[in-house]
């Protein structure tokens, strides 16, 4: 029966190879029509074989590139960027909290938590910031913070599948695939997505950077934090680049003639061109990821060879040299800022490890020109809780909350120097500026010039989209 669903490429039923490919043929048709009227570069870009072309977006762009600061766990913006005197009143207060609608981490006895860090008034524009930000206070007059950011889950990783990819429950292209989707890449002989996780890998896995339903040549190319950053990235020994290429042209020709029975077969196309890339790489790679050829005072800038910021400080220097090299969206993971407990210690730890490389990124993109066309943004996938629950003790810390949590983003067109929305006076809810992380994203594409209504894909029957079913730019947020 048609209907069950015929098993593609299979030589010894040709009469069900031929239905299945004359109904994809008509459909393809329609579906190209379609398509084009909607979005033709991206199309003529698939029709070209050249996904990663570099080809202009719907709109105006403020951003080229998109260096992405992701602090996996949920930042406290009660301890970073959002303070709150009441908070010292009520420090201790313990209370009951009901609800059908609260998570089992919201309910029950807890009580309120005042922040260990004092705060201080940074910049021109008097960013509020803990006073253990030492280094990043040097530059914020160059940061817009948004305050009014909310989400829908409480989980790690469905939160991070919805900051990442807009959907909670995964499945969906990452942010970085939809911009090189939507954008190509400069450089053809580097991914236009590029990730650096830690050496754990986020809750929700590499799902966090895939490419969804878009053809494999978006997915993001995470680099090894420790060892070689890719795998296999020199020839064996005795392999000459002739011999390289020589294989590489008969693969290419083998999965061309394999290609041309099978042309619903997208995954074969991007097989294909994942190799073609890998060859070029080998020559760009080793030359971006080579530290040696740094100066003293830019490795010292960034902490690089110093135990706190080592690790970071390598990732923040080689997102500086790949946006230099046209590298699209560049995304850096920072972890676990899940602080339940003993706040003072662990955000204080996390916070040592990261200010100085995002100080110093921030100064070196503007010294060099790029941090106009370059956009930093700064988040984690939630915020946290003025109150925590008794578990064993009355430790400092804070639980997970989706309905506040400060970003912050610097350069590619934004408002620096500037906060937008606010919390209430606990900061347990956004009260200004109130805008769901669909909106955020959208905003993010509006400064690439990139329009989420027009920047779709056709996959199970309708077209997609980032924001899963539209959003508004946040203009308080666009210089």
């Amino acid at each position: 029966m048609i209907g069950s669903g015929p098993v593609v490429g299979n030589p010894i039923d040709p009469r069900r190879q031929f239905l299945y490919g004359l109904g994809a043929s008509v459909g393809s048709i329609a579906l190209t029509s379609l398509l084009a009227a909607e979005d033709s570069p991206r199309v003529a870009a698939a029709a070209s074989g050249s996904p990663l072309q570099a080809r202009p977006g719907h709109l105006p762009a403020t951003a080229k590139n998109v260096i992405f600061l992701m602090m996996e766990g949920g930042p406290s913006h009660l301890d970073t960027f959002d303070p709150k005197p009441e908070l010292d009143r009520v420090h201790m207060q313990e209370f009951v909290r009901q609800g059908k609608q609260k998570s089992a981490m919201e309910s029950g006895q807890r009580y309120y938590v005042k922040s260990p860090f004092k705060f201080t008034k940074a910049g021109e524009c008097g960013a509020d910031m803990a006073e253990n930000w030492q280094h990043l206070a040097s530059v914020a007059d160059e940061l817009c913070f948004f305050r009014g950011c909310q989400v829908d889950s409480v989980n790690h990783p469905t939160a991070m599948y919805q900051l990442n990819c807009g959907n909670r429950f995964g499945g969906d292209p990452a942010i970085g695939a939809w911009m090189t989707y939507g954008l190509g890449s400069v450089n053809q002989d580097l991914p236009g997505f590029v990730v650096f996780p830690e050496i754990s890998y986020p809750q929700g896995g590499a799902a966090n950077w895939s490419n969804g339903y878009l053809p494999a040549s978006f997915q993001g190319t995470p680099l090894r934090p420790v060892g070689s950053p890719i795998l296999d990235l020199s020839p064996p020994l005795g392999v000459s680049r002739e011999r390289q290429r020589k294989n590489l042209d008969l693969i290419a020709k083998l999965n061309a003639e394999h290609a041309a029975l099978h042309p619903q077969h997208t995954e074969l196309q991007a097989r294909t061109d994942s190799y073609e890339l890998a060859f070029r790489m080998q020559m760009q790679v080793p030359e971006v990821l080579d530290l040696s050829r740094e100066d003293a005072r830019t490795l010292d800038r960034y902490g690089v060879n110093q135990p706190a910021t080592d690790a970071f400080g390598r990732k923040c220097l080689l997102a500086r040299k790949l946006v230099e090299k046209g590298v699209r969206f560049v995304q850096l993971y920072n972890g676990t800022w899940d602080s339940h407990d003993f706040i003072e210690r662990a955000h204080g730890n996390l916070v040592r490890g990261v200010d100085r490389p995002i100080a110093a990124l921030i100064q070196d993109l503007k010294e060099r020109g790029l941090l106009d066309s370059t956009l930093v943004v700064w988040c984690g996938e939630f915020g946290r809780t003025p109150d925590n629950g008794i578990r064993g003790g009355t430790a400092y810390g804070r639980d997970h909350n989706p309905h506040a949590m400060t970003m912050w983003m610097a350069g590619g067109g934004c408002k620096a120097g500037h906060t937008i929305g606010a919390t209430d006076e606990l900061g347990m809810t956004a009260v200004e500026e109130v805008r769901h992380i669909r909106d955020f994203h959208v905003t993010l594409l509006r400064l690439l010039g990139l329009d989420d209504n027009k920047l779709t894909y056709y996959h199970a029957g309708r077209f997609k989209q980032l924001s899963q079913f539209g959003g508004k730019p946040i203009d308080a947020l666009l210089a």
